[in-house]
């Protein structure tokens, strides 16, 4: 691939233009707000000036509910040899574009599975989708020139392609993204009224719960008005489980001790369905979940002492798998979780202590 254009310049537009530019690809830009695209270039990721001629392949990264008619526009330009798009929605853009009469063979519904809270180009970043799948829906009317291009996009762009039919990727998103959305906005709702006293006690699990609520709500308007029914037939078998759990807990309130046992039997159940779904989570590179255990280490609010904590467990020879770091509500101070290895335990707590950090157990 030697030259792209970019529809649309917001966080995925411009992170690929980025990804694309970085690795000697002409890329062109263009965006419905000219001082999107103009902010895209200024970043690196390509020009505004107009092609000369068709490029090799043409990223349509716009809103689902714009994707056919954009593409179908760029086609009747011949602005490019093939076309793809970036949407987080597969089946309904496909359907528009066979309504408009656009030539599919040159098209493939893709999705790169990365993103950010933040949007548009000054949230973007050329590694953003480095080993990340990179979902891929060809069709048996898919030009072979054209899925080559495309995985040709997904390896400049150091993601990992993924092979899907449309709308199994719908029902895919609907479980693993576009549901924990809408969780995790309504378990924020909950804090937005709450008494102060209550908010000053959030402590790591409400944040990491909250985390994705602080998303940009336009955007994902958009997206889930281009797949609300397998949302909402996820949704609903939430809904279910949340009624038997408030009848649970409302029988853990109960005077009688077998609707206690029943009620605690319940609770029981619904959250052992929990760990049995979490470990079905892909764990480090894609592969099986390994459990971790954590080290944790009391640290100061400064600059240096995370470099500091990680230069003396490198010293120690051991690998940090993950991090997580809970600040102390009105003190300059937060708890440093060190996920590691359980073998590496004793060795990273020993090495720690003899370099005078604070280990709480």
């Amino acid at each position: 691939m030697r030259t792209a254009a970019v529809i649309g310049t917001g966080l995925i537009g411009t992170s690929a233009a980025l990804a694309l530019a970085s690795r000697g690809v002409t890329v062109h830009l263009s965006d419905h707000d000219p001082d999107a695209a103009r902010t895209a270039a200024a970043l690196g990721a390509g020009t505004t000036d107009a092609p000369q001629g068709p490029v090799d392949l043409a990223i349509i990264a716009v809103p689902p509910a714009h994707v056919a008619t954009t593409l179908a526009e760029a086609q009747r330009a011949g602005l490019a040899r093939g076309y793809l798009d970036v949407a987080s929605v597969k089946g309904g853009p496909r359907r528009d574009l066979e309504a408009l009469g656009c030539d599919l063979s040159q098209y493939i519904g893709t999705h790169p599975m990365a993103g950010r809270e933040r949007s548009g180009p000054l949230a973007a970043t050329p590694d953003l989708f480095e080993g990340r799948p990179w979902v891929l829906t060809p069709t048996r009317g898919t030009d072979t020139e054209v899925l080559n291009l495309a995985l040709e996009l997904v390896a400049l762009c150091r993601a990992v392609p993924v092979v899907m039919d449309a709308d199994a990727h719908d029902r895919a998103v609907a479980l693993v993204s576009h549901t924990p959305q809408l969780l995790s906005s309504m378990v924020a709702a909950r804090l937005e009224h709450a008494d102060e006293s209550a908010v000053r006690l959030c402590g790591q699990g409400i944040r990491d719960v909250t985390r994705i609520a602080a998303s940009e709500p336009g955007m994902w308007v958009d997206i889930l008005s281009a797949n609300p029914g397998p949302v909402a037939d996820v949704l609903a078998e939430v809904a279910a489980d949340l009624g038997e759990t408030v009848e649970a807990l409302r029988s853990l309130q109960s005077a009688d001790e077998a609707k206690r046992q029943d009620g605690a039997a319940g609770i029981e159940r619904v959250l052992r369905r929990g760990n049995a779904g979490r470990v079905r989570v892909p764990g480090k590179h894609g592969a099986a979940p390994t459990v971790y255990e954590s080290v944790v280490v009391l640290i100061g609010d400064q600059p240096g002492e995370l470099a500091r904590v990680f230069a003396d467990a490198g010293a120690a020879g051991v690998n940090i798998e993950d991090v997580r770091v809970e600040h102390a509500t009105g003190q300059q101070t937060g708890l440093l979780q060190l996920m590691v290895e359980p073998k590496a335990v004793p060795v990273l707590t020993a090495a720690l202590r003899e370099r005078g950090w604070s280990i709480r157990q």
